[in-house]
């Protein structure tokens, strides 16, 4: 696939949903960053006080609003609102590096990059003593190097595109699907490469609680457990929630050996909260299959787990 080649020009688009103290972080840090956006294009999604205050305060973000509900639809509006030849994602609640837009002008430069995920770390103040949730994270969570070699797809935490190829995928799915997965894995059956940044890099605090973790997955368990139905699929469904139980301890050498966290006492959090989730995961799993009710954890989108 060629594509044309022209002066980089960035926007970059981030949906919000009552998040305005993260959504002004955000902002911050772009604005403080080595290379700055040429527009910034914030999408509110239904918020109980929209940001726009916040947005006021820096001169190159424009507010839209979209009401129809899901991060995707937002995403889509502000690229159809975008003037860029580039198109950067980030959520309201990451904190994107200062070399994080000058990485990902590089990296758009290369013939080979049409589409690239950057790395994305959990932000801690203080790496020595994590909490449960933040040790767990800080391993499993957001792990685009595998999200992009394993299953074809990025992370729209952060997601830069050049507009040629967004527009040759088409837009984000709604709230019924895990939007930024079924984007990367349509983008990478048509021939578009998806590529690792790993210097293109933001930080994402750890969900605030146990309670918002479950939250995540069960609104991840919802979306694929639309995928398979009919008794084959439900044997697939059970053998796998069942597996899953029993999966933490073959996890235990990549939580002893990694290094994006330090000390004994964060490791054996991390495998503590790791058992719990997955535990979790295979209970709900099995409950969904038996109640059929999966739409309800999809509706919870950015409400239990903001943040």
């Amino acid at each position: 696939m060629q594509y044309t080649h022209l002066p980089s020009v960035i926007t970059v688009v981030i949906p919000h949903l009552n998040q305005r103290l993260a959504l002004f972080r955000c902002l911050a840090a772009l604005e403080a960053g080595h290379r700055r956006a040429d527009e910034i294009i914030v999408v509110d999604n239904g918020s109980t006080r929209p940001p726009t205050e916040i947005c006021n305060q820096f001169d190159n973000v424009r507010l839209l609003h979209q009401p129809a509900a899901g991060p995707g639809h937002a995403r889509n509006l502000g690229v159809e609102h975008a003037s860029g030849n580039i198109i950067a994602f980030i959520d309201a609640d990451c904190i994107p590096s200062p070399e994080w837009l000058a990485t990902a002008q590089h990296v758009m430069q290369s013939e080979q990059a049409p589409i690239a995920g950057g790395d994305v770390r959990i932000a801690c103040d203080d790496p020595k003593s994590l909490k449960m949730v933040q040790a767990y994270e800080s391993i499993f969570a957001y792990r685009m190097d595998r999200y992009i070699s394993r299953q074809g797809f990025a992370g729209t935490g952060n997601l830069v595109v050049r507009r040629e190829a967004f527009d040759r995928v088409g837009s984000f799915a709604g709230l019924n699907t895990a939007e930024d997965r079924e984007w990367g894995q349509r983008a990478t059956r048509m021939g578009e490469p998806i590529h690792f940044a790993p210097d293109m890099r933001v930080f994402h605090p750890a969900r605030a609680s146990f309670a918002a973790l479950q939250a995540k997955w069960d609104r991840q368990i919802s979306h694929d457990m639309r995928q398979g139905t009919g008794w084959q699929g439900n044997v697939r469904w059970a053998a796998k929630a069942l597996a899953l139980a029993v999966s933490p301890v073959s996890e235990i050498p990549r939580i002893v050996t990694s290094k994006r966290i330090e000390g004994l006492g964060n490791r054996a959090k991390a495998f503590i909260c790791l058992a719990a989730i997955r535990i979790h995961r295979s209970v709900r799993m099995l409950q969904m299959m038996k109640d059929g009710n999966a739409g309800y954890y999809v509706s919870r989108w950015n409400r239990s787990d903001a943040g």
